[in-house]
């Protein structure tokens, strides 16, 4: 994806989020010159806390893409030893058609909550008795507190308001039906770089072309730019 995309996508993203009354914490806001002069960061850094814009390294974001943003997260350490932050959360959007591909985790459990906009689809398939996408099994999910069992390849349909938690082994793919969804996701510790199982071999982050300077860095620039 070239800079100048993510950053086009940043700014409609800001402005979606704000739209539907929610605000990003300051450190959204930093330029990277101002993100490499501060000296209290090292959270925000380690846990991989910010701004996430991907293709899943497919180049057809309006297709296949998502933004994300994380806003907070906990510790795997904490998470293994039952006790400290072990949670997560983030904000997302998946726009009208977007395809969010089918995947899995492996220790993350989240819900997956309409916070407004267009109806949020999810496909839904369960696993094998070894963990692995399984196209003939279903499975069962709790719907706001309800639940619900699925058939294999059965579609929720979630308005403003409602949500899923998935646990691993339900695999999933999601998009955005009738217009962009803004997306809340309330989980155990997350972990992008090793927690994400797809059912196709894809990438999590999108490769970048520097054709412009960074709004804001994504959490992928951490390593090479702080």
């Amino acid at each position: 994806m070239k800079r100048s995309r993510i950053n086009d996508i940043m700014r409609a993203a800001d402005d979606l989020i704000r739209h539907h009354g929610f605000v990003l914490p300051p450190f959204a806001y930093w330029t990277p010159e101002a993100f490499k002069a501060r000296t209290d960061a090292g959270t925000i850094v380690q846990t991989r806390m910010g701004w996430d814009i991907t293709d899943y390294g497919q180049g057809r974001f309006d297709d296949m893409g998502l933004f994300l943003f994380t806003l907070r997260n906990g510790r795997l350490a904490d998470l293994q030893r039952g006790g400290g932050m072990c949670y997560a959360e983030k904000l997302l959007i998946s726009r009208q058609d977007q395809l969010s591909p089918m995947h899995t985790h492996v220790i993350k459990a989240e819900d997956i909550i309409n916070r407004g906009g267009a109806t949020l689809v999810i496909e839904l398939y369960g696993s094998d008795d070894h963990g692995n996408f399984a196209e003939d099994r279903g499975g069962s999910v709790h719907c706001d507190g309800i639940a619900r069992a699925y058939g294999p390849g059965e579609k929720l349909r979630l308005a403003p308001g409602e949500s899923v938690t998935l646990m691993p082994g339900d695999w999933h793919a999601f998009w955005g039906e009738g217009g962009d969804v803004l997306i809340g996701e309330v989980s155990t510790v997350n972990d992008d770089l090793t927690d994400n199982i797809f059912r196709e071999p894809i990438g999590r982050f999108a490769e970048i072309e520097e054709d412009e300077p960074p709004l804001h860095l994504l959490v992928s620039d951490y390593d090479s730019w702080l």
